[in-house]
């Protein structure tokens, strides 16, 4: 399997070292003759500030030897002949392709803005879509209707509820908790199941079984409290970040669907 990592990014610092374009370029360091052009060692500076790191002389010392040690690497690497070795060849286009395609995102994401009457909106369509209610549900999930019925006629019978949903629910994960899906919104569940909670007051459970495509539902709400949710503000960056992968994605599929792909 094909990695893009260390290996890759030496293929391509060393193919960019003796790359005419760069060669006037001011330069940091002479490794064996070939120069280290002191605007790749601000680049990586530039993505190290980006990361959180604090621009320095002692961080631009440290980025300057792990380039000098990066270009000894690779041109030993290219005396081995590894340059011309099919893998090291398709990591390198690899990289090279996710080098483009990370700057061709920057880009476009800068120059197509989502405007904060979009990002209103996403978050009043949000807003609608959640409700005014959140429900704290429990369910026992199993194969057949019968066995459903079943279990319907053992709760009527002052069966435990979660009892009986860790003996025989398939839902593993709820399985554990007594059959508890805690708190959530209707929209989180497929419509008949969130329809028939939505039937159910307080404390009761379906006294039929509810088909999905999982399987048959006995289900019971716990509890319902008003909905609480984040302000415009709070939900801004999650909402505009959401709407800008949308935009890149259709972008792709309508470039997808013009390409010539055979």
């Amino acid at each position: 399997m094909l990695k893009t990592g260390k290996f890759a990014a030496l293929a391509i610092l060393s193919a960019l070292a003796v790359n005419p374009a760069f060669a006037e370029d001011k330069s940091a360091a002479l490794v064996n003759g070939v120069s280290i052009p002191q605007a790749r060692v601000d680049l990586r500076v530039k993505i190290a500030v980006t990361q959180g790191q604090a621009d320095s002389p002692e961080l631009r010392k440290a980025i300057r030897e792990d380039m000098i040690s990066l270009e000894v690497l690779a041109q030993e690497a290219k005396k081995k002949g590894l340059d011309n070795d099919p893998e090291v060849i398709q990591q390198t286009e690899l990289a090279k392709q996710s080098v483009l395609v990370s700057a061709f995102v920057q880009d476009y994401t800068k120059n197509h803005q989502i405007s904060d009457d979009q990002l209103k909106q996403e978050y009043d369509k949000l807003k609608a879509n959640l409700g005014k209610s959140e429900y704290n549900v429990s369910h026992i999930l199993v194969e057949t209707e019968d066995e459903a019925k079943a279990i319907i006629a053992q709760l009527g019978k002052k069966g435990k509820f979660d009892k009986i949903a860790k003996a025989k629910s398939k839902d593993a994960g709820s399985a554990e908790r007594g059959g508890s899906l805690g708190w959530a919104v209707p929209s989180n569940f497929v419509p008949p199941f969130a329809n028939a909670m939505l039937s159910l007051k307080k404390g009761t459970y379906t006294k039929e079984p509810v088909k999905s495509q999982f399987g048959w539902h006995i289900i019971k709400l716990d509890d319902v409290r008003d909905l609480k949710v984040p302000s415009f503000e709070e939900l801004k960056p999650q909402i505009q970040q959401r709407l800008q992968q949308q935009s890149i994605q259709e972008y792709i599929a309508d470039l997808r669907s013009k390409a010539k792909i055979e």
